[in-house]
């Protein structure tokens, strides 16, 4: 698809459709992966009787449920339509160079997690984020020359986080969403739960990033882990259930918030 075709498709009502049914799933798994990291607060350090605390978890306990692979399947479909709509977005004329690799990062993850609920929903095992992740600084770090490299993309996704937090500080997030025909107490509810809850996100993948600069300077991809360990990390220090139950209720915020995003972003 080129120019005015790929615009009109993304921007027909099927289209639309499911790619706002995608960020709404994309809302649910960010909304279980919270109720995971309260029962990792709560006492379940290890992980008994708990998924992964992280996006490859919450598929995970949907594929447990009831119906749990028909559900999986939609939010393949609904994630991967999502992910074609923000490539789109990124390809827009106009467009900041920031706002451009915002889309992409954005397609980036939905596309991953699309194609871990297809195959978790096919029956096929999905590997966490953790233990890819340990994979791949494991594989670098025994490099001579892997430390500088594993240390720079741990910077890369502190920087990452920061961007995010900073994306719901400053609401740069409402120039995606058109709040125009919403009544004024739907836009502050929007603007609300968009700047507390991308703090929040934010706030998470800085903690997953500074794991991983630890890892490359004690030389140990054990302790390079993502969102699941990094959550436990947390639980683990003083103050530690506190911390997370406020980690847990900003990842729920952003989960309303997705509701808003569906309906109000920009065609």
């Amino acid at each position: 698809m080129r120019g005015t075709s790929a615009r009109e498709v993304t921007r027909s009502a099927p289209f639309q459709l499911v790619a706002r049914l995608g960020l709404i799933a994309y809302g649910l798994v960010h909304l279980l992966v919270a109720w995971l990291a309260l029962q990792v607060a709560y006492g379940d350090l290890d992980g008994d009787g708990v998924g992964k605390a992280d996006k490859t978890g919450a598929l995970q306990s949907i594929s447990g449920g009831t119906g749990g692979d028909v559900v999986l399947w939609l939010v393949a479909v609904g994630l991967g339509v999502s992910a074609l709509w923000q490539l789109a977005e990124a390809l827009e004329k106009g467009r900041s160079a920031w706002r451009r690799a915002m889309n992409v990062g954005e397609a980036v993850l939905f596309g991953y997690l699309s194609f871990t609920a297809g195959k978790l929903a096919a029956g096929s095992p999905a590997t966490s984020t953790d233990q890819a992740q340990q994979g791949l600084v494991g594989s670098l770090l025994a490099e001579s020359w892997g430390k500088p490299v594993v240390v720079a993309i741990g910077v890369a996704v502190v920087a990452a986080g920061a961007a995010l937090a900073w994306h719901g500080h400053s609401h740069d997030f409402t120039q995606d969403l058109d709040l125009s025909s919403a009544s004024a107490g739907t836009r502050r509810a929007a603007v609300r739960l968009g700047h507390v809850g991308y703090l929040a996100v934010g706030a998470v993948y800085a903690v997953a990033g500074t794991l991983v600069v630890v890892a490359a300077v004690q030389s140990d991809p054990a302790k390079a882990t993502g969102l699941d360990v990094a959550l436990k990390t947390l639980a683990a220090q003083t103050y530690g259930t506190v911390f997370l139950t406020l980690i847990a209720a900003g990842l729920a915020t952003f989960a309303m918030y997705t509701l808003f995003d569906a309906r109000f972003r920009r065609r």
